[in-house]
């Protein structure tokens, strides 16, 4: 599957956003308020994005929870319902254009949209074109029992298991390591 830069950026910000979520008593949340919710902007190059305020971060929360769903949909045609009411109702409005230096690309979010209708139509658009490519089940939460951070499996042969390789697969190879052997001294 081709993925385009714009595709790559948005799937890295959907995927960034969703795991923002807090989790139970164990997690805080990752967008607490409207200093978090401008890091993230400039982390992600959100464009086009003017003066965030508490209604902005309150959209981007309810947006958040909605991407969730995504990742959890039991198939397809649930995962497009939602992903479709998202993309309608941030009034996507698909255009060319071709700003900081990156060749012609398509932004989905109508000019002027807040960030939440910014990352609904794009965030969206980049989780349609897997749904479209047969390839929901790329969308995944980590099998690491105490982690479940979402990500999108993009390995040739889609075996990834983990959000990190290096932090939750690492962490659970190395206790099934020591759990082997312990059992094999006894």
């Amino acid at each position: 599957m081709l993925i385009t830069h714009d595709t790559r950026r948005a799937l890295d910000a959907v995927v960034d956003l969703v795991n923002t979520a807090p989790e139970g008593e164990t997690t805080p949340d990752g967008l607490p308020d409207v200093a978090a919710l401008a890091d993230f902007v400039r982390k992600h190059q959100v464009s086009d994005v003017g003066v965030l305020s508490e209604h902005d971060l309150s959209a981007v929360h309810r947006i958040r929870a909605r991407f969730a769903a995504v990742f959890a949909a039991p198939d397809a045609r649930t995962a497009a319902e939602m992903i479709n009411e998202m993309v309608a109702a941030a009034g996507t409005m698909p255009r060319l254009t071709d700003h900081d230096g990156y060749d012609w690309h398509v932004h989905y979010f109508a000019p002027g949209a807040s960030v939440a209708d910014h990352l609904a139509a794009d965030c969206g658009m980049a989780l349609a074109f897997f749904l479209m490519a047969g390839e929901q089940e790329r969308l995944r939460r980590c099998e690491a029992p105490d982690c479940r951070h979402a990500f999108v499996d993009l390995s040739r042969n889609r075996s990834r298991r983990y959000c990190d390789s290096r932090t939750c697969g690492n962490r659970l190879h190395v206790a099934a390591y020591r759990a082997r052997r312990k059992e094999a001294t006894g």
